[in-house]
């Protein structure tokens, strides 16, 4: 009876990172520490002398990288190998795990307490501690800190784990990793910590990994103030790092919703297994206001995808690389089809006196504030304006707007940037295909002054107002 030689070890160069774990495998000192850099990676990668290898596999078996260490393919010569894609090459990693399953979330009722008087940036770490939020990376950054405190009193009493990182850069890649092991993460940031996590967020989406961003938006550009403003909307919406990237972003005006938001940010993060971001703005994460706590919290489950550790998902992977151009592009089409469902399913918006509105000002964060009591002052003097305050800026609520624009003969756009909501205002009617839009005014400022109920009454009345 003659017996088939089993396989020896192949290496493809570029998935070796060095590691030694095949090294360590190896009885037969078949694999010796590299020494030569491979130029497409900057890593060094392993030598492989396979004389003495009598193809017991246990290399393969260590090695942590797919493909990195496979079995020799029949028909492959090593010495004239070109770096295809290992997935077509070999077909799927094989993995001695159990079919993956999913860990299912629990609900927990909580007895009902009185109200707190709480700021905004507590009430958003409220928020995700109820959401069942255990994992908090984040670099101080005026004005979101206190959120960011908090959770670090109170995450080491709940079995949680609070982690200054060195820096925002470090923040988001510490995301990932908690979002690929299925845990719900968070930070808190201001604008400046913002821009530099955009990278991050890209390999986020592109890996298809939830987080939660809690954005306290400052004056910019550059390091500019701790003020209030509403720059970030051109980077939550149209800005998330490179590629094709979207991803809900809230816009809270309340405490109350700073702690509602939140909680709702961390379950449509894994629903869809993406990023959410909640804009906040400088006074509304120091304000204080009245907040109610819900009568159910989370304890999360694990994820059917996620790559925890254990044998139930040993199996799963992680990545945003795709080196086949149709593959990726295929890909791309996976997530566009992920962003038209939030597009149809994720648009929120909230209305006051807009069913007949004449003047309709348009509004969120803080200044939504002042403009409700504008339009409560117009009414008074028997002028029909309305509110239609924005709860998402991305997808922009267009669906919940085009009935107050069948009576609407004005818009007044309310904001602490230089049209940066219009801008999204102006985009969505385009793209939803409206063709008549009424004349659309502005009230801005910017540097962290606030539009005041007083400039946007003048507005309406085509009055000024004494600086």
């Amino acid at each position: 009876m003659t017996t088939k030689e089993r396989p020896k070890p192949f290496l493809i160069p570029h998935y070796c990172k060095g590691c030694g774990r095949c090294i360590d495998s190896c009885n037969k000192h078949c694999i010796t520490a590299g020494t030569e850099i491979d130029p497409l990676t900057g890593l060094v990668p392993v030598n492989l002398d396979l004389e003495a290898c009598n193809g017991c596999g246990l290399c393969i078996d260590a090695c942590p990288e797919p493909y990195g260490l496979s079995p020799m393919p029949e028909g492959v010569d090593p010495s004239n190998f070109e770096l295809q894609d290992p997935a077509k090459l070999f077909g799927e990693k094989q993995s001695a795990a159990p079919p993956t399953s999913e860990i299912p979330d629990q609900i927990i009722p909580l007895p009902r307490v009185e109200p707190l008087v709480i700021k905004g940036n507590y009430a958003a770490a409220v928020g995700a501690l109820l959401a069942g939020c255990r994992h908090f990376f984040g670099y101080p950054i005026t004005p979101s800190t206190e959120g960011a405190e908090l959770m670090a009193k109170l995450l080491p009493k709940l079995d949680g784990f609070f982690l200054q990182a060195v820096s925002e850069v470090a923040t988001v890649n510490m995301m990932y990793g908690a979002g690929g092991a299925g845990l719900r993460a968070m930070t808190f940031t201001s604008s400046p910590g913002f821009s530099l996590m955009l990278e991050g967020i890209s390999y986020m989406i592109g890996s298809e990994l939830p987080g939660v961003f809690i954005n306290v938006m400052r004056g910019g550009p550059g390091l500019g103030n701790i003020a209030p403003e509403q720059t970030d909307i051109k980077l939550a919406c149209r800005g998330l790092g490179h590629g094709n990237t979207h991803a809900i972003s809230f816009t809270p005006s309340t405490p109350q919703e700073m702690l509602d938001l939140t909680m709702l940010a961390f379950d449509l993060s894994f629903k869809y297994r993406n990023p959410v971001v909640v804009l906040g703005d400088g006074y509304l994460g120091q304000m204080t206001g009245k907040v109610t706590l819900p009568s159910t919290m989370k304890r999360p489950g694990i994820p059917a995808w996620a790559v925890y550790g254990d044998a139930k998902h040993r199996a799963n992977i992680n990545t945003s690389i795709y080196l086949d151009e149709t593959d990726l592009e295929k890909h791309n089409h996976k997530i566009n089809a992920k962003y038209e469902l939030m597009e149809k399913n994720e648009q929120r918006a909230d209305l006051f006196c807009a069913d007949d509105a004449e003047v309709l000002i348009v509004a969120c964060n803080t200044p939504a504030r002042m403009a409700k009591g504008a339009v409560e002052a117009l009414r008074s003097d028997g002028i029909k304006a309305g509110l239609f305050r924005p709860i998402t800026v991305w997808p922009f609520p267009i669906d919940l707007l085009r009935k107050p624009l069948e009576k609407a003969k004005r818009i007044v756009v309310v904001e602490a940037s230089n049209g940066q909501l219009e801008d999204e205002l102006r985009l969505a009617v385009s793209k939803a295909g409206i063709q008549s839009l009424p004349p659309v005014d502005s009230v801005r400022h910017m540097g962290g002054i606030l539009p005041q109920l007083e400039e946007i009454v003048a507005e309406v009345k085509g009055k000024k107002v004494a600086a």
